[in-house]
This record gives structure tokens, sequence and C-alpha cells, in this order.
């Protein structure tokens, strides 16, 4: 039996659902986006200036994980199915807490003086 505009009765003509894979990658894109734009307003609302290399590392991520759906080409740099590797998501915290007035964790904690200042 054919229903009208050519669709079978048995839904033959139905496209397969989406793979879980595919959409927890695309959930990952939409998050990685809305991180990269959270930063950039945080930064504007609070009048905190974006050095020029931060604004660059914004702008150039953000096209990259709309254009390719993930801002890095080597696979080894980010878990499968990420948006961003491990170190741009780092950046990224640096560049939102930096934006929110917090200060930014040392990588390295500073050596105690072991010396015992000459008497």
């Amino acid at each position: 039996m054919t229903r009208p505009g050519g669709l079978s009765a048995s839904g033959a003509s139905r496209k397969p659902p989406p793979s879980p894979f595919e959409a927890e990658r695309k959930a990952n894109q939409r998050a990685a986006l809305n991180a990269l734009k959270r930063a950039r307003r945080a930064a504007d609302k609070a009048g905190i200036p974006l050095s020029e290399w931060e604004g660059e590392f914004l702008d150039s991520v953000s096209e990259r994980v709309q254009t390719h759906g993930r801002a890095f080409g080597d696979p080894e740099l980010g878990a499968p199915g990420q948006a961003l590797s491990a170190m741009q998501g780092r950046k990224l915290k640096e560049i939102t807490k930096k934006a929110n007035g917090e200060e930014p964790k040392r990588r390295w904690p500073r050596k105690a003086d072991t010396k015992k200042p000459a008497e």
C-alpha cells in the first residue's frame, strides 16, 4: 500500500537512527563552542582586555570547531570524540579564569628557600 507523496506504509524510506557516538561528538562540539563564546562574553562583560594571542586563540579554535568538528588535527592530542585537545582545554580554562577575575594558578609551585641565612 502506498501513501500519497510516494512514501510506503512500511516506512522503508526512513533514514537510520543516528549513531550514539555521532550524537556524543556533536554534543561535545556544541559544548566546546558554547565554552568559547562564554569565555569571550565574560571577558567583555567584565571589561578585562584579552591579549592579542588570547583573542586570536578563541577565534581560530571556534572557527576550526565549526568547520571541522574539532580544533586539532592529530588524533593523539585529544580524546576520541572531543572537540578540543587537552592543552586547548587548559588554555580555555585559563582564559575563562582571567575573564572572571580569578588569579591563574602557577604551573610549578615556587620552591621554598632551603638555605639558611648567614649569621
